[in-house]
């Protein structure tokens, strides 16, 4: 399935759970009662509907903040939230106060310098197995002085 196949399942369904009927002449009309730009046209949520566009973020969000959904539920479904939070959840339990404490010394640095530790870091990561970049290596490599 298509990214805009799938945009048009979840906004479909979304209109469904909002107990709305699934008409382009309702969508228009209430996107348009709550929408201060440019009204769209018929054609376009047509188009919304089918799975031939996704609307752009502006629409989006009045799209969702009417059908009482998140917004990145509706453009990129329940899937993508999950692997955020689950990522997000990892990086809070698995940072401690000296992780945060060396982050905030890095982000201190120039970007230069930035630069450098995150090749080095890179490196490290390689090495021990975590790591497949290209990138990494040549960073490696430059910081031996043996680059290519």
């Amino acid at each position: 399935m298509t990214e805009k196949a799938a945009f048009a399942e979840r906004l479909k369904d979304a209109m469904t759970q909002a107990g709305y009927p699934l008409r382009p002449v309702v969508l228009e009309r209430e996107f348009n009662t709550r929408y201060w730009g440019r009204s769209v046209t018929l054609q376009a949520v047509r188009r919304w509907l089918r799975g031939e566009a996704i609307p752009s973020q502006e629409k989006l969000q009045v799209l969702a903040d009417w059908l009482g959904i998140e917004p990145e539920v509706l453009r990129f479904g329940v899937a993508v939230r999950r692997s955020v939070q689950e990522r997000r959840q990892r990086w809070e339990e698995g940072v401690g106060y000296l992780e945060r404490e060396t982050f905030e010394a890095f982000l201190a640095l120039p970007a230069p310098q930035r630069k450098l530790v995150r090749e080095l870091i890179q490196g490290f990561a390689l090495a021990n197995g975590q790591a497949s970049s290209g990138a990494a290596v040549a960073g490696v490599a430059r910081a031996r002085g043996d680059a290519r």
